[in-house]
């Protein structure tokens, strides 16, 4: 990824108001705790609001964004609430997770660059156990309409970083589809996500 990117997103965390709040996403709230707790994975995980909810629901927890600025939050977090994550920083391909080695992986809001996001997930499968789940939320094509309306909603502003069903079929193939919706939802998460966008929603999992 570009030094422009690491910037970016370092500049968004580096205040001391969570950007995105503390609270997690709801979605990934509501269906978290159905699962049997586990090992779980955060791609893109920011300033650690969703991987510090798991941990303190007794998941062990592990992260990674390319910003250090959002681990330093992120561990701030995790501090506050009493509980521990392993956050690293770097690209995907520098890290050193293992096969199978997660029961879950939660991709909340994981914009990642439109020429890596497919090979990206594809790469994530490999660390998913078999029958492990995919939880994702991330906004659909669709939102370029709503952002065009409401900039405070948030989300990127190119269509090919944002995601269509056809997209998540074809990217997590052999799973078996739980949920794969896209929908309209009202969102209030801190600075950045506020009104009206759309997103699609999946649950899968993996055969």
């Amino acid at each position: 990824m570009s030094d422009d990117w690491t910037e970016r997103w370092n500049d968004r965390y580096s205040n001391e108001e969570f950007a995105y709040g503390e609270e997690p996403n709801n979605y990934l709230k509501q269906e978290l705790e159905k699962l049997n707790i586990g090992t779980i994975l955060f791609p893109a995980e920011g300033e650690g609001r969703n991987a510090v909810f798991a941990a303190k629901l007794g998941w062990t927890v592990s992260a990674f964004d390319i910003s250090l600025e959002g681990k330093n939050k992120a561990l701030q977090l995790a501090n506050t609430n009493n509980v521990t994550i392993d956050y690293q920083v770097g690209e995907l391909k520098t890290l050193d997770y293992k096969p199978e080695k997660f029961d879950a992986i939660a991709l909340i809001f994981a914009h990642f660059p439109a020429d890596i996001k497919s090979l990206y997930h594809k790469t994530l499968d490999k660390y998913l156990r078999k029958n492990g789940i995919v939880i994702f939320e991330a906004f659909s094509k669709k939102h370029l309409d709503y952002l065009a309306k409401n900039e405070k909603v948030g989300g990127p502003k190119d269509i090919e970083s944002l995601f269509s069903i056809e997209e998540l079929k074809s990217d997590f193939e052999n799973y078996e589809i739980i949920e794969l919706t896209e929908q309209e939802i009202e969102l209030n998460e801190g600075q950045y996500h506020n009104g009206k966008g759309s997103v699609i929603r999946f649950v899968g999992r993996k055969k």
